[in-house]
């Protein structure tokens, strides 16, 4: 399971080897002034919007990797039955991270308060 780590300046998600591995991705780091906006998805899979490439998605179980759809790359990383944060950002290699979490609500807003202090 993907993992938020936050710091004064940084968030970084960080994936397992499986992930990392089936998703064709590695870890994530952004600057906090980077991110335009958070919020708490409780469908995490829905969320997922677009064309997966490249990465696996398992229908109704699992989605990993990057999403595309017209002006929009995601980093993606969510289960079924997880409550997600959809994170969108500036400047970035992408613009979207959807990131399962156990507590959503509580993520986005430790996130918020970090990124209103960084700023």
């Amino acid at each position: 399971m993907a993992t938020l780590q936050l710091t004064a300046t940084t968030l970084t998600v960080s994936l397992t080897r499986v992930e990392k591995f089936f998703g064709l991705l590695r870890d994530v780091e952004v600057s906090l002034t980077a991110i335009r906006s958070i919020e708490a998805a409780d469908d995490a899979l829905e969320a997922a919007r677009g064309l997966r490439a490249p990465g696996l998605g398992l229908p109704g179980v699992r989605k990993i990797g990057t999403w595309r759809r017209p002006g929009e790359r995601s980093f993606v990383s969510v289960r079924r039955d997880q409550p997600a944060v959809r994170i969108e950002l500036s400047g970035c290699r992408y613009d979207v991270l959807l990131v399962g979490v156990d507590d959503a609500a509580t993520t986005a807003a430790a996130i918020t308060a970090a990124r209103s202090a960084a700023s």
